[in-house]
């Protein structure tokens, strides 16, 4: 099928986007400095604040090989959409746009699948503050309805997942992140373990980097281990520019490659 004209749509809806809150940033600045769940695979164990909206957006690319067949995933608008309703509650809206191609022996076959995947709604709440050895925690929760997904991603069943988020501060400059969960979906009755590390640099009060390794341990399937690493860029206290790549320990992915951009906004009509 043609796809080209939902990735220019996906691509000028994201930088349209990005314009127009860039537009606010002066005006609408909160004193606190950016945390994001993205670029890396470990959630934040704090949710955004009340009265916040923060938009987190980008793209990424993914090789997997085997047996000579090779399959491409490009995801041109990865969407996640936080929003505070109370300063530890937060509403998750989250939509990705898919495009993947399959080559054999370096041949490109005409079967391309694209279109969103299923929405992602959900919440973030906050459990407790870090207090000495006891890190902050989180916990969050997410459904992806089968019927918000396009044909080629549409699954036979609903989706769910939840996971505690922890977080410590070992000095000044560096943190320590970490997951726990499970997750239920893929058209498979069988529950998946899910878990995430990830340390945290700061370089600089503008710069940072971080490591991570994550995967997931299916009911009856082989496990599934990933490495990933990256670079933070905070322009301003409420917009952060990121990259990242990664790969897979285990059979599987053989790359991945991401760009994207996260930012924050307190409405004024919200403001107290």
């Amino acid at each position: 099928m043609s796809i080209q004209s939902p990735k220019k749509n996906m691509i000028f809806i994201s930088a349209f986007c990005a314009s127009v809150l860039f537009s606010f940033a002066q005006e609408n600045t909160i004193s606190e400095v950016l945390v994001t769940d993205r670029p890396d695979a470990t959630e934040a164990s704090s949710t955004v604040g009340e009265n916040v909206l923060q938009i987190e957006i980008g793209g990424l690319y993914e090789s997997f090989e085997k047996n000579n067949i090779q399959s491409e995933s490009y995801t041109f608008n990865t969407t996640l959409i936080r929003y505070g309703i109370l300063d530890n509650l937060e509403l998750r809206l989250g939509w990705d746009f898919v495009e993947e191609v399959t080559k054999v022996n370096g041949n490109k076959l005409d079967n391309i699948t694209s279109g969103f995947s299923t929405l992602l709604l959900g919440v973030k709440i906050d459990v407790a503050e870090e207090n000495g050895a006891m890190p902050e925690i989180a916990v969050i929760g997410h459904v992806f309805p089968v019927f918000s997904a396009s044909e080629d991603y549409r699954p036979e069943t609903t989706g769910v997942d939840f996971r505690f988020s922890f977080a410590h501060t070992l000095s000044e400059k560096s943190s320590l992140g970490y997951n726990l969960g499970a997750e239920w979906g893929n058209d498979s009755p069988e529950a998946a373990a899910i878990y995430t590390l990830a340390y945290g640099y700061s370089l600089s009060d503008r710069f940072g980097i971080f490591a991570e390794i994550y995967g997931d341990l299916p009911e009856d399937s082989s496990a599934n281990h990933y490495l990933d690493a990256g670079l933070t860029y905070l322009v301003c206290n409420d917009l952060q520019l990121d990259a990242y790549a990664g790969t897979s320990f285990t059979e599987g992915q053989d790359i991945l490659v991401g760009l994207g951009l996260s930012y924050r906004v307190k409405p004024k009509r919200l403001k107290q």
